[in-house]
């Protein structure tokens, strides 16, 4: 990056220094071609005043010091003066009389100023017109002005930039090089983590102290996504330490049962018993890999939800008729109140609904009274199921929605409950854009709320 940061730096820094060499090659130019008319202007200024105090053409002759005064010092200003009456030439120089035929192939004109190459090569300038000597008679004068120099000067600006280009793209993309080496170089710490992190060193983070502020919000969001990463391996891990455990107890108990009954020889009631028992783990075993299965798909969201209206009231009622003979073998009831639509796909909001009230049905106290009750809020949608019993405490609260934990073990295998009732609850709010929260207090009531996002009213 830091090599293709230097390259388009030179590419720009040529751009850029061509242009400003070709913008002050003609700037220079357009000021010695100023300075030459002026200068121009100004002998021809002097010329007409020193013709001015001559009497006569033929007095020229006798005054050439005069003219060549004007001359002194500027080898490369050329005069040459001509009687138009006689048509003779009065006063002159070589370059001038070189020059004259193509002087005089062009219209004649007091302020004109011409310029060309002469058969030497050089470039000239010249301006020419009539001055009067003092009788009135009018005399033809040139001036012309070799440019020479300045053509020395033009291309001693193009040969030293020529020169010096080169030299200053090099400066330009080692300069930039480095600027960019050294700006890359928090970068590295990126490199770094990268190429530290591993199943074990999840745990490491970028450092934002001395980042420029343009890196910092992207430290940031990749210590989040470490972050993410290393509590989703954690949690896999649990996960994968829990599932061991939950599923050991049946296979050790299928086959300890197994190799007892192989070690005797039994009667068919004993075997029937063996098998009786093994169907009881077996179930127990599909159950929990069901569940497992569910809540990957969920949290996965490999299903596709069918999200339509639906009635939260209505779904509560039915699946309280349909618990109500576990209900009624546990010595409770359910009651149901209240109604409020939303959007979800039913067939997972009635599974969410059932392991609650399950859930409640389990743990309340016998002669007590389950209550559902549904109802909207501002923004919100709530169905809360309330129960009386024996409680959780705060300890176990924050925990209740994790994938096999148990308040109470050794009762929820004797019900048959896998542990997953509840993280099944918090999958299906979660893929609903909604969530799951407990609230209880010990010897008191236990309160569930699953809490959806409300639905416009026109729409419901």
């Amino acid at each position: 990056m830091a090599l293709r940061i230097a390259l388009a730096s030179a590419l720009f820094g040529l751009v850029v220094v061509g242009g400003a060499i070709v913008v002050g090659y003609v700037a220079l130019s357009q000021q010695l071609d100023a300075r030459s008319s002026a200068e121009l202007r100004g002998k021809r200024d002097l010329l007409l005043h020193v013709l001015s105090e001559i009497p006569s053409p033929a007095a020229i002759r006798d005054n050439r010091h005069r003219f060549g005064d004007l001359l002194i010092g500027h080898d490369e200003l050329h005069l040459m003066l001509i009687d138009p009456a006689a048509g003779t030439t009065l006063a002159f120089s070589e370059t001038a009389r070189l020059s004259l035929a193509a002087l005089e192939s062009t219209p004649d004109d007091a302020n004109s100023m011409l310029s060309w190459t002469a058969l030497a090569g050089s470039r000239l300038n010249a301006i020419r017109g009539m001055g009067r000597v003092a009788n009135g008679q009018s005399i033809r004068y040139y001036i012309s002005l070799d440019r020479r120099h300045d053509s020395r000067l033009l291309a001693g600006f193009i040969n030293a930039t020529l020169i010096g280009l080169p030299l200053l793209l090099i400066v330009i993309a080692l300069g930039a090089w480095l600027i960019a080496r050294t700006s890359l170089a928090p970068l590295r710490r990126f490199h770094r983590l990268a190429a530290s992190i591993g199943a074990q060193t999840l745990s490491q983070r970028v450092s934002t102290a001395g980042l420029p502020a343009e890196l910092v919000d992207l430290a940031n969001e990749l210590n989040a996504m470490l972050e993410r990463i290393d509590t989703g391996y954690r949690r896999l891990q649990e996960f994968s330490g829990d599932l061991a455990h939950e599923m050991r107890t049946p296979v050790a108990t299928l086959l300890g049962r197994t190799q007892v009954a192989l070690s005797h020889t039994r009667t068919v009631a004993d075997l029937q018993q063996v098998l009786e028992g093994n169907v009881d783990e077996l179930e127990r075993l599909s159950r929990l890999i069901s569940d497992m299965l569910f809540i990957a798909r969920a949290d996965g969201q490999e299903n596709p939800m069918q999200l339509e209206t639906i009635d939260l009231g209505y779904e509560a009622s039915k699946i309280a008729d349909y618990l109500s003979l576990v209900a009624e073998d546990r010595g409770v009831s359910v009651e149901v109140a209240g109604t409020a639509p939303v959007s979800a796909d039913r067939n997972l909001v009635e599974r969410a609904i059932t392991n609650l009230v399950s859930n409640a049905i389990r743990h309340a106290r016998a002669g007590s009274v389950i209550h559902v009750s549904v109802k909207c809020e501002a923004e919100r949608t709530l169905l809360v199921v309330t129960n009386l019993g024996e409680g959780i405490a705060r300890a176990h609260l924050e925990r209740v929605f994790d994938r096999f934990y148990r308040v109470d073990s050794g009762r929820a295998r004797t019900d048959g409950g896998t542990g997953l009732g509840l993280a099944i609850v918090r999958s299906i709010m979660t893929a609903h854009g909604g969530h799951v929260t407990a609230q209880s207090e010990p010897g008191g009531e236990t309160i569930f709320k699953l809490e959806f996002p409300s639905i416009p009213t026109d729409a419901a």
